[in-house]
C-alpha cells in the first residue's frame, strides 16, 4: 500500500530521505532475501533457505502479474521475450515464470533454454509453441550511442 509511505512521513515523521533511501536500496530483492543478485537468491532458494525462497517466489509472482496484465491489455499473446539482466542471464527464472504462464501458452523448452547464455538472440519455445519466447539482449550500449549520435547531430 502506497499509503503507508505517507503514513509514515505525516504520522511518524520519517524523513523523505529516509523513506527514499529505502524505497531505493532496501526494498525487493535486498530487502526480502539480503542481496540484489538473482543468482544468490536462486541458490539460496535451492538450498531451503526461507529468505531467498521468498524473494524468488515474490519476484515471480509480480513477472507474471505484470506480464498477466500486459496480456489482458493486448487480447492475448504472439510471443514473449526475456530480456534485461535476469531475462538475458537467469534460464531457472525464465522456466519457472514460463512454466507459470503456461495457461497463456508459454512454454519454454528445457534444452534451449539452458544452453541459452544471453549474449545472441535465442529462440527458446519449443517448436509448435502458441506463444514463441525468445532472449534478446538488451543492448543497452548500441541505444546510449545511437542517442547520443543523436543528441550530437
Amino acid at each position: 500500500d502506497p499509503g503507508i509511505l505517507l503514513w509514515l512521513a505525516v504520522e511518524q515523521g520519517v524523513p523523505l530521505a529516509t523513506l527514499r533511501d529505502g524505497l531505493e536500496h532496501r526494498s525487493g530483492l535486498v530487502g526480502l532475501a539480503g542481496t540484489p543478485d538473482m543468482r544468490a537468491v536462486l541458490a539460496g532458494a535451492a538450498t531451503g533457505l526461507e529468505p531467498q525462497r521468498l524473494a524468488r517466489e515474490v519476484y515471480l509472482h509480480r513477472l507474471r502479474a505484470g506480464i498477466a496484465a500486459m496480456v489482458a491489455s493486448l487480447d492475448g499473446l504472439d510471443a514473449i521475450v526475456f530480456t534485461g539482466g535476469i531475462g538475458e542471464r537467469s534460464g531457472p527464472i525464465r522456466a519457472l515464470a514460463a512454466n507459470r504462464l503456461g495457461f497463456l501458452g508459454v512454454a519454454v523448452d528445457p534444452a534451449l533454454n539452458d544452453t541459452c547464455d544471453g549474449t545472441q538472440d535465442a529462440v527458446i519455445s519449443p517448436d509448435g509453441a502458441q506463444v514463441r519466447a525468445y532472449v534478446v539482449p538488451a543492448r543497452e550500449d548500441i541505444e546510449i550511442a545511437r542517442q547520443v549520435r543523436a543528441t550530437l547531430r
